[in-house]
């Protein structure tokens, strides 16, 4: 890729973008621009990824020609009244943060502006990143692919219009956690049975691994991949027995709901 990549602001899931850009190989860190307001942070970024880094956001933008807004929802305003006379017509702003649409980028800094948001998730840090890529009407076809290729140079992307933007949150933006949460419990479990709690990470983490891996290259319903597991009278069916009489299905919908409805609130 001979285009440049800036971020201005790094967190949990920015440096979950930047590892991913520089572990897959798509850009060296010399064409990398990263600001934070911390210079501390900035030195460990540096000298993990060598990448190029500043105290001002409006470097970032002038040295490159896409770069990504990896703040809290409400220090967009801020960065965006800060960088806005920078932004021309050969940049690319990428948004990822909950809450902050398209509309609300425009106002600030025009609607004749380029501007893709996106909704990443933290296992871009290793590789498995799943991210919706919504352009507004200003960026052309062949631009939103060079975005979606940085996105899926760690895990895999997909175009999708904005209004669906609060059930990707719900389903894939937020969901590590709950999937966190489900190998937790997995391997408590295991651990009451007797397990030691490291192997017992081990069986539980593989066994999701393992079984998403399944749905994504078998393509097959998860139903059917269930129903083969589940011998009559066996071991598996009595647990899906009891995960159903516990609500364990109606708790994750349910879940899934309530954080969409809270990306709907955000953007209000």
């Amino acid at each position: 890729m001979d285009k440049k990549i800036g971020f201005i602001g790094c967190g949990n899931m920015g440096e979950a973008i930047l590892g991913g850009i520089i572990s897959s190989g798509v850009l060296e860190g010399k064409n990398i621009w990263v600001s934070e307001l911390s210079s501390d942070r900035l030195k460990e970024l540096s000298d993990k990824y060598e990448v190029n880094t500043t105290t001002d956001g409006k470097e970032v933008v002038k040295n490159t020609d896409i770069f990504i807004i990896a703040v809290k929802p409400n220090i967009y305003p801020v960065v965006l009244e800060n960088i806005k006379e920078l932004i021309d017509s050969t940049k690319t702003v990428v948004t990822i943060a909950a809450g902050v649409t398209i509309a609300s980028v425009e106002n600030i800094i025009g609607s004749d502006k380029k501007i893709i948001r996106t909704m990443p998730n933290t296992p871009a840090l290793v590789g498995e990143g799943m991210t919706s890529i919504s352009p507004n009407g200003v960026v052309k076809e062949d631009e939103v692919e060079e975005v979606k290729g940085i996105f899926k140079s760690f895990g895999k992307a997909e175009i999708l219009s904005e209004y669906l933007i609060d059930s990707v949150i719900g389903v894939s933006g937020s969901a590590p956690a709950y999937v966190f949460m489900f190998i937790e419990a997995l391997a408590d479990g295991a651990v009451l049975e007797g397990m030691p709690r490291e192997k017992a990470y081990q069986f539980a983490a593989q066994t999701v691994l393992g079984s998403a891996k399944m749905v994504l290259e078998t393509g097959k319903h998860p139903g059917v991949l269930k129903d083969a597991v589940c011998s009559p009278g066996g071991t598996t069916i009595e647990a899906v027995k009891v995960l159903e009489e516990e609500g364990f299905r109606k708790a994750v919908i349910k879940a899934v709901e309530a954080c969409a409805s809270k990306s709907k609130k955000m953007s209000k």
